[in-house]
């Protein structure tokens, strides 16, 4: 079963996102690319954070998921306490898990909070921040609408 979800959901989702992760005073944002990539742009406009960086990850081909995950890219955290860690949502919780782990171990002084649009309770890795509770495979907005074989161009 897939679920869509709508530039609607995602804009009040995302404001209330915003809400909740305003206590822990981020300074920095990083992206978890390419999924996190759109929501971290508008969560740093809505805290007005200047700093956003990305790692880029990969794990799934289209729907498949691969048995291992590659990282690619470096963050620069320098002379930031507080990181929040952003991508859409937590499906296996691989990519999250791996990416937490990976910063903490290279910024030991940084203090890191993850958030997602999304949380499936069958994953490994609970963000610290999540809005909805996935029960479907969810087709965001930005992948079906902007798809080359759903273009209307």
């Amino acid at each position: 079963m897939k679920r869509y979800y709508s530039y609607e959901n995602f804009r009040n989702d995302t404001c209330k996102l915003i809400a909740e992760v305003k206590s822990f005073e981020p300074e920095a944002i990083v992206a978890i690319a390419r999924g996190g990539l759109s929501l971290s742009h508008c969560m740093a406009e809505g805290l007005n954070i200047r700093d956003v960086q990305s790692i880029r990850t990969e794990l799934y081909d289209k729907e498949h998921k691969r048995e291992h995950l590659s990282l690619f890219g470096e963050c620069h955290l320098k002379d930031v306490q507080r990181v929040l860690v952003v991508d859409d949502i937590a499906d296996s919780g691989d990519t999250f898990a791996f990416i937490m782990k990976y910063l903490q171990k290279n910024f030991p002084e940084v203090s890191f909070h993850s958030c997602a649009l999304f949380y499936k309770k069958t994953s490994q890795y609970e963000p610290d921040f999540w809005i909805n509770e996935a029960d479907a495979w969810i087709e965001f907005f930005w992948e079906k609408d902007f798809s080359p074989l759903e273009s209307l161009l």
